[in-house]
């Protein structure tokens, strides 16, 4: 599908109001420190509802996008400021940048087949750009279809933002506008949670001198492929997936078993030795850590854990049992190190770890990250709930996002391998009997598509 994009308009947003004068330090908290230098993102498209708000015009929506943007960013004044040094972000309300495009299709045609590359055309800058250091930490790309619909691009540096955090902003964003577009305001300003910066006092900020791993750069092309698990597959795919060490596996410890299963059959499929496997996957620690911490604290406060795969642990129950230790380990001995000097020794260590076998030619490493159950579907700036979100990823190899489908029940996850391994992973018939390669995107939200 051929699809042309032109900007329209590249602007920086300020926050409405200053930042105050003792607010203008933003301490960075330990595991902000530790975080990648890159940016999270979500796509959110909105199709045109003729019942809803339709007397504003893609003008007037823009310009409430804007003026909501610069509202809100008064309660998350970090986001408008910039990274000082290892240790805080200078809040004298630099802004955020704002691009507006104008795509020459209609909505329906993108949908009818998504493309990694067109996607990655939505948002604003790349995932893997170093301006998510020392830049604008929030970057906002509105770009509107020839039918009307729009698709809201949303870029959050990751050294102040985790999922969790996201979710707070852009919902608190789109709350902001459609409360200036209903001119219901008090009622819904009630149900406004303001975002609490104390992480740092918490998880306060070390001055340190180890190196944090990266992922060896060379000459490999990756490739990028989505898959929908439908609610009705992923039913008999966790019926499948039990065992009696986990009798009821979740949809996600289902769907990631399932993956990483058909990723190391990739993977050895043109090997001749057996290579070791290992998973990570991000844990949100704000629950788990002791006093737990309310979900509207603002910062990168995910956890990762580990789990390891040897020759002949390659069934898929076998593989969710190995997921169900890990959560259960990390929550026993991990989150009790996250206090005072422990935590500090802990993740020296398990960055150690990591650069070792991130340099290890003969080990597989997977990243794996769950948005399920995120209330994505749910954020509406005044003109309707999305008619599909995504998570638009970069370019960084043997890497699994997944997302609620818009019924809830079903998940989609993006995944990229090496080129030789999705043309194997594709094709894999475990893969196959319970996901569909990247059908087009339901038009009705209760029943979706069928794969065939």
């Amino acid at each position: 599908m051929a699809m042309a994009m032109e900007i329209i308009t590249r602007e920086t947003i300020k926050p409405s109001s200053p930042t105050p004068i003792h607010l203008r330090n933003f301490k960075l908290s330990l595991l902000d420190q530790l975080a990648p230098v890159c940016y999270g993102s979500l796509l959110l498209f909105y199709s045109i509802n003729a019942q809803i708000n339709h007397h504003l015009t893609l003008s007037e929506r823009s310009q409430l996008l804007k003026t909501s943007l610069s509202e809100t960013l008064t309660r998350f004044y970090p986001l408008a400021g910039r990274v000082k040094d290892d240790t805080s972000i200078e809040c004298n309300d630099y802004g955020v940048v704002f691009v507006e495009t104008q795509v020459n299709c209609f909505l329906s045609m993108f949908l009818g087949k998504p493309d990694t590359q067109m996607i990655r055309t939505l948002i604003p800058i790349e995932i893997e750009s170093p301006e998510a250091r020392n830049g604008s930490l929030l970057q906002v790309q509105v770009n509107c279809f020839s039918c009307g619909g729009l698709a809201i691009g949303v870029c959050i540096s990751q050294k102040i933002s985790d999922a969790i955090t996201a979710a707070i902003f852009i919902k608190d964003w789109a709350a902001t506008a459609a409360r200036a577009s209903s001119g219901a305001g008090s009622t819904l300003q009630a149900e406004a949670l303001l975002p609490l910066f104390n992480a740092a006092s918490i998880f306060p900020p070390r001055n340190f001198s180890f190196t944090k791993p990266t992922s060896r750069l060379n000459k490999e092309v990756y490739d990028t492929k989505r898959f929908v698990f439908e609610a009705s597959k992923i039913t008999a795919l966790k019926a499948k997936a039990a065992s009696e060490s986990v009798k009821n596996p979740t949809r996600v410890e289902a769907v990631t078993g399932l993956i990483w299963k058909c990723a190391m059959n990739a993977s050895r499929s043109h090997t001749q030795h057996f290579r070791l496997s290992i998973l990570s996957q991000s844990v949100n620690i704000r629950r788990r850590i002791t006093p737990p911490l309310p979900e509207h604290t603002i910062g990168n406060l995910a956890g990762h854990f580990a789990s390891k795969v040897t020759e002949g642990e390659i069934e898929l129950a076998s593989l969710v049992s190995h997921l169900r230790e890990g959560v259960k380990d990390f929550g026993e001995n991990y989150v009790k190190k996250l206090r005072g000097d422990d935590v500090f020794v802990a993740l020296r260590e398990s960055f150690k770890e990591a650069r070792h076998i991130l340099q290890d030619g003969n080990i597989d490493f997977y990243i794996s990250t769950s948005l399920c159950r995120f209330p994505f579907y749910d954020i509406d700036f005044g003109w309707g709930k999305p008619l599909w979100v995504t998570v638009p990823i970069g370019a960084f190899k043997n890497v699994i996002v997944m997302i609620d489908g818009r019924d809830g029940d079903g998940i989609e996850a993006w995944v990229t391998l090496t080129e030789e391994d999705m043309a194997f992973f594709e094709r894999d018939r475990d893969l196959l009997a319970f996901a569909c390669l990247n059908p087009s995107v339901p038009s009705n939200p209760i029943t979706p598509k069928s794969c065939l």
